[in-house]
């Protein structure tokens, strides 16, 4: 593989999955001891049909917000390595697929991180526009409201997500569409590359005159698109490029 993409001093977009925070301790999802791998039932709790039409699921999930390790985490290596990146003066755009917020609690400029999936901090009623804190709503379940329903409405409430059979947000995904279209290095992180639209943003930054480079410790389906594939642990593999990218 050719490193000759290192030297490209262009817009750089990375787009982030679960892989990169599982050094903060917050497991994934697809990979050998991913929390759907070991619970396939846990899946469940990210489908809205299902979570819509089930109270009983409903309860599960209040309590597995509750439980999240995303609560405790902290930004690790990687996290704080594109920061960095960022910090030196690159122009840098994170298409993140989490919800925990690591990038932007690691320094990332907010108005340079898309969470094309929202975030677990804030709660959103499905029948009005109604939004409050999860810390806020969480102290309603230890209070007893085991499936606590909109205080303006009466409607179902839950984190501000984007869950399976969800539509995604148009703007949030036209603004991911074009940091890969405007990208030279586009950086797939921790990410399996299996669930679009996100997935997509890799060919589109290909398409656009990109170079892929992809960090993950298993195959994608955009492996061979890639200008270089990276299996080295995520928490060494980017603090070391991004040296190696400011080098230039």
């Amino acid at each position: 593989m050719t490193s000759q993409w290192r030297t490209r001093t262009g817009r750089i977009a990375v787009l982030s999955g679960a892989g990169i925070s599982t050094d903060s301790g917050i497991p994934d999802f697809r990979g050998p001891r991913g929390v759907w791998t070991k619970d396939p039932i846990a899946e469940l709790l990210s489908t809205y049909q299902s979570y819509v039409s089930d109270a009983g699921l409903r309860e599960r999930s209040w309590l597995a917000r509750r439980d999240n390790p995303a609560w405790e985490a902290i930004p690790n290596a990687a996290h704080n390595a594109l920061a960095d990146l960022e910090r030196a003066g690159r122009a840098v755009t994170i298409i993140t697929q989490n919800i925990d917020r690591l990038h932007q609690r690691a320094g990332s400029s907010p108005d340079q991180v898309i969470e094309i999936h929202g975030n677990m901090f804030e709660v959103v009623c499905i029948g009005c526009d109604y939004r409050a804190t999860m810390a806020a709503t969480l102290e309603r379940v230890a209070a007893g409201e085991s499936d606590p329903p909109c205080p303006d409405c009466g409607g179902i409430l839950k984190a501000a997500t984007v869950m399976f059979g969800q539509q995604m947000d148009r703007r949030t995904m036209a603004a991911a569409v074009l940091a890969a279209e405007q990208s030279e290095i586009f950086l797939a992180i921790g990410t399996s590359l299996q669930v679009e639209p996100a997935a997509s943003m890799c060919a589109l930054a290909v398409r656009s005159g990109a170079d892929l480079v992809i960090v993950n410790a298993e195959p994608t389906p955009y492996d061979v698109m890639a200008t270089e594939i990276i299996r080295e642990p995520i928490g060494t593999a980017v603090p070391r490029l991004v040296p190696e990218i400011l080098a230039a």
